[in-house]
């Protein structure tokens, strides 16, 4: 058990030292590149430091899998050189039961990241999105979702609502030059709307210079069309379902996906881009367990047998190669080309499996 918690303590030790590395390596780069971004603007330099801290965490959290397989290899090459792994080694310890007190501490981080960090790194690049874009357009521009516009479908009593508008705003939270067509439950469109500009309050989109058309069998739409210089239709949408609709799943804290995504599929949008991150951010912390794994699977050695550069490299390769392979799952799984929990959880299982194939391999070996 004490040698359990040294283990544990020195393990944690390195991660906390490479952590704080990387947190100011990443800083720097990013403060490069934000003073370079806003070289004509008139952002002042303790605005950008702000720009800095909060789009840092992003990375960070973004690194975390590389962070742990340089702590243990950082780890057990320290160990390697001072004898101890030979000496535990020596005293019965094998391989695997010296590797339970760092898989241990990986699987506490990874919890508490994802329990702790996750909802503030998602904080963050929330707020840093809002003030990159008011700081680069004063808050007021208008831009271009997709070549086609943007789309919305929300539920209702009436029905269901198709929203097509050819521009936003950054937020998504006011439509310009858009169309409505509302369709009765199981039957087909009962009304179209073409407006100037829409925008979300008060549980309604407010409507400017509308036009009006009923629809149906027998109705003659043109002549029954009325304008409107004002015009709501109601709406269970908000700002913030809207924005983070359209924004990244990263950018929605752990603990509030499970209810956005029941939201937005009550309101008929397709919430599986946000159900595949939901999993894969479950999955996480199994996932830097195996990160350990793998490291320690070419590091678990005595430095007098040589290569230990190549051994290193090989292990960060390696765990490169799974986290692609990981994140060409969750593509996968967003696409709907194989199921989400498969997107999520095969990755990190295989990674373990991998990793322990390995280490007894050598070890037997």
């Amino acid at each position: 058990m004490i040698l359990h918690l040294y283990f544990a303590r020195k393990f944690l030790r390195i991660f906390a030292a490479i952590t704080l590395l990387f947190f100011l390596l990443l800083s720097l780069i990013d403060l490069v590149d934000q003073l370079r971004r806003y070289t004509d603007s008139d952002v002042s330099f303790g605005q950008i430091v702000v720009l800095v801290l909060l789009n840092v965490q992003d990375g960070l959290y973004t690194f975390m899998p590389l962070v742990m397989i340089l702590a243990t290899a950082t780890l057990f090459l320290g160990l390697s050189r001072t004898s101890e792994l030979v000496v535990t080694r020596a005293a019965g310890r094998s391989a695997l039961r010296s590797l339970v007190a760092p898989a241990f501490v990986a699987l506490i981080i990874g919890t508490l990241a994802l329990a702790i960090y996750n909802p503030i790194v998602a904080a963050t690049t929330k707020r840093y999105s809002e003030l990159s874009e008011s700081y680069r357009t004063g808050g007021g521009s208008i831009l271009s979702i997709s070549a086609e516009g943007l789309w919305l479908r929300q539920g209702g009593s009436e029905g269901q609502t198709v929203i097509r508008a050819a521009r936003s705003n950054a937020e998504a939270t006011t439509l310009y030059d858009l169309t409505l067509l509302t369709y009765a439950p199981g039957a087909g469109p009962v009304r179209r709307i073409e407006a100037r500009s829409a925008a979300i309050a008060n549980g309604a989109w407010q409507l400017k210079d509308a036009k009006v058309w009923p629809l149906g069998r027998n109705v003659n739409a043109e002549a029954e069309s009325k304008r409107f210089e004002f015009y709501e239709v109601p709406s269970d949408l908000t700002e913030s379902r809207i924005r983070d609709t359209f924004g990244k799943p990263s950018a929605i804290s752990f603990w509030d996906l499970p209810d956005y995504i029941q939201q937005l599929e009550a309101a008929g949008f397709s919430a599986r881009r946000h159900a595949v991150w939901y999993q894969m951010e479950l999955s996480k912390p199994l996932f830097m367990v195996a990160m350990v794994l793998i490291s320690a699977a070419f590091t678990m050695r005595h430095v007098r047998f040589g290569r230990t550069g190549v051994a290193v490299l090989t292990a960060i390769l390696l765990g490169f190669a799974l986290y692609y392979i990981r994140n060409f799952a969750q593509i996968l799984g967003q696409n709907g080309q194989i199921p989400i929990m498969l997107a999520a959880w095969a990755p990190p299982a295989a990674s373990i499996l991998l990793a322990l194939g390995l280490l007894l391999h050598m070890e037997d070996g």
